[in-house]
C-alpha cells in the first residue's frame, strides 16, 4: 500500500516532483522558511493508511499535514469559535481574541504550503512566493483596515510589524542565543544585515520625508494633497527599490541569502501541486475572514479592554500574529546559528516596510482612499530610532546577550509609550470624494 508521501507525488507525477524537489533544494531556502520550519512535525501515515478509497485516504492525508503537522495545531479550535461567536452575535472583544488567535497557526501554515508549492515550481518561482506570501496575515489585514477607511489601524498595525521584528524578535535571539552560548563567540554574516540596514534606512527616508513636509511648510498653506502625491511618489521608489532587492535575492547574490543550515533527513514534498495550491487558497480565505473580524472589532476590544487602539495594533497583534516566526528565530539563536535568526528579522521587516506599505498606498490611490506615508511624528520618531539602533548593534559581525537586552528594553520603552497613549493621532480616516 502507498504511503501518503508517495500517494502525493503521484498526483503530478513522480518525475515532477523529485525534479522540483532537487531545484527547490538546490535553489534559496529563506531564514523565514528555516523559522517557521521548527514549528512543524510528523504526522503518523498509518492514521489514514488503512482508508479503503484512494482519493479519500489522500484527502485525509493531505488534512492531517495540513491541521496536525504543526505545533500550534491546539489554536486551530479558536476559528471555528470565532465564527460561531460572530454568527451567535457573542461579545465583540472575544471575536477579536480569538481571531486573533486564530490567526497564529494559520500564518505558519501558509509557510509550509508555501513550500510544498515550491516543490515543484522551482527556487525562483519558489522564492518569489515566498516573498510576497512571508507576512501574508499582516498584508491581509493591513488591506482590510484600508478598506474600511481605517486608516490608523493599518498604519499601527505595519508600524509595530517592523518594530517587533527589529526590536523584539532579533532583541530575544541575541539574549537567548547569548546567554546559551556564553563561552562562545557568536559572530554572523555581516553582508545580509548590511543590505536590509540600506533598505531600512531608504524606507525610513521615504517615511520621513512627507512629515517633514509637513512640518516645513507655512502653516497657512493646505498642503494635504501635496503630502499625499509624495507619499506616493515616494511608494513608487520604494516598490522599485524592493523589486531590485528580490532580483538581488534570488539571481545575482543569491548566495548571500541561501541558509547555511545543513538537513538531517532529505526533504521532500509531502502533498502533490494541486492539493497544496487549493489549501493555500482556503488557508487564505479564512485569514482573510479572520482579518475582517480583527479590524472590525479593535475599537470594541480597545475600548472593553481599556487598552489603547495603538497599544493593541503595534504590540499585540504582530506578536501573536507571527508567533511561529518569532519562536523558531529563538530557537536557531540558541543553537548558535545567528544567520537565519538576523534573517527573519531584518528580512520580515524589510519586506514590510519596502513592500506593504508603499503597496498599501498604491492600492489605496486605486481604490480612492488617501492613504500617505506620514506616519505621525511620535511613530516616526520611534521606528527612526529603532533602525539606528538596530543598525548601530549590527555593525561589527559578533553578538552577546547585552545587545539582546538593549534591544529588549527599548521595545519595552516603545511598547509602555502607546500603552499610555490612549488617544489615537489624527492620522484620520479619509476617502477621496
Amino acid at each position: 500500500m502507498e504511503s501518503p508521501g508517495e500517494l502525493s507525488h503521484m498526483e503530478n507525477g513522480v518525475s515532477k516532483a523529485v525534479i522540483g524537489k532537487e531545484s527547490w533544494n538546490n535553489g534559496i531556502r529563506t531564514a523565514q522558511n528555516m523559522s517557521t520550519s521548527l514549528m512543524r512535525k510528523k504526522s503518523d501515515p498509518m492514521l489514514v493508511s488503512k482508508v479503503r478509497f484512494q482519493m479519500l485516504r489522500q484527502f485525509l492525508s493531505n488534512l492531517q499535514e495540513v491541521i496536525l503537522g504543526t505545533k500550534l495545531a491546539v489554536l486551530f479550535p479558536a476559528i471555528p469559535l470565532a465564527i460561531a461567536a460572530d454568527f451567535y452575535k457573542f461579545g465583540r472583544p472575544w471575536i477579536f481574541a480569538l481571531s486573533l488567535l486564530g490567526l497564529a497557526p494559520l500564518a505558519e501554515r501558509v509557510s509550509f504550503l508555501t513550500e510544498q508549492i515550491a516543490y515543484f515550481t522551482g527556487p525562483t518561482v519558489g522564492g518569489l512566493l515566498n516573498a510576497t506570501c512571508g507576512n501574508a496575515t499582516e498584508l491581509i489585514i493591513a488591506l482590510f483596515a484600508l478598506y474600511q477607511s481605517k486608516i490608523h489601524v493599518l498604519k499601527y498595525s505595519l508600524l509595530g510589524s517592523i518594530l517587533s521584528n527589529l526590536l523584539l524578535v532579533l532583541g530575544s535571539s541575541l539574549l537567548c542565543g547569548g546567554l546559551a552560548n556564553l563561552k562562545k563567540e557568536q559572530r554572523y554574516d555581516r553582508k545580509q544585515a548590511d543590505v536590509n540596514s540600506l533598505l531600512l534606512l531608504l524606507g525610513l527616508l521615504c517615511h520621513m520625508l512627507p512629515l517633514m513636509f509637513r512640518y516645513a511648510a507655512t502653516p497657512s498653506i493646505f498642503i494635504a494633497n501635496s503630502t499625499l502625491q509624495l507619499s506616493r511618489a515616494s511608494s513608487i521608489v520604494m516598490l522599485v527599490a524592493y523589486i531590485g532587492y528580490i532580483f538581488f535575492q534570488l539571481k545575482t547574490h543569491r548566495q548571500i541569502f541561501e541558509s547555511q543550515e545543513e538537513d538531517e533527513d532529505e526533504e521532500k514534498a509531502v502533498m502533490g501541486f494541486w492539493s497544496a495550491f487549493s489549501w493555500l487558497v482556503g488557508m487564505t480565505l479564512i485569514i482573510a475572514l479572520l482579518s475582517e473580524y480583527v479590524v472590525g472589532t479593535i475599537e470594541a476590544a480597545s475600548e472593553s479592554w481599556g487598552i489603547s487602539i495603538s497599544f493593541i495594533s503595534i504590540i499585540l497583534i504582530p506578536i501573536v500574529g507571527n508567533a511561529a516566526e518569532h519562536a523558531g528565530a529563538i530557537i536557531f539563536a540558541l543553537k548558535n546559528k545567528l544567520d537565519i535568526s538576523l534573517g527573519v528579522a531584518l528580512g520580515s521587516a524589510t519586506q514590510i516596510s519596502m513592500f506593504a506599505v508603499p503597496l498599501c498606498v498604491v492600492v489605496g490611490w486605486i481604490m480612492g482612499v488617501q492613504m500617505d506615508l506620514d506616519f505621525s511624528l511620535l511613530e516616526t520618531g520611534c521606528l527612526a530610532l529603532t533602525i539606528l539602533v538596530v543598525a548601530f548593534t549590527l555593525q561589527d559581525g559578533t553578538s552577546h546577550y547585552m545587545k539582546g537586552i538593549v534591544l529588549c528594553l527599548c521595545y519595552t520603552a516603545i511598547a509602555a509609550c502607546f500603552f499610555v497613549h490612549k488617544i489615537p493621532a489624527p492620522l484620520g480616516k479619509y476617502t477621496s470624494s
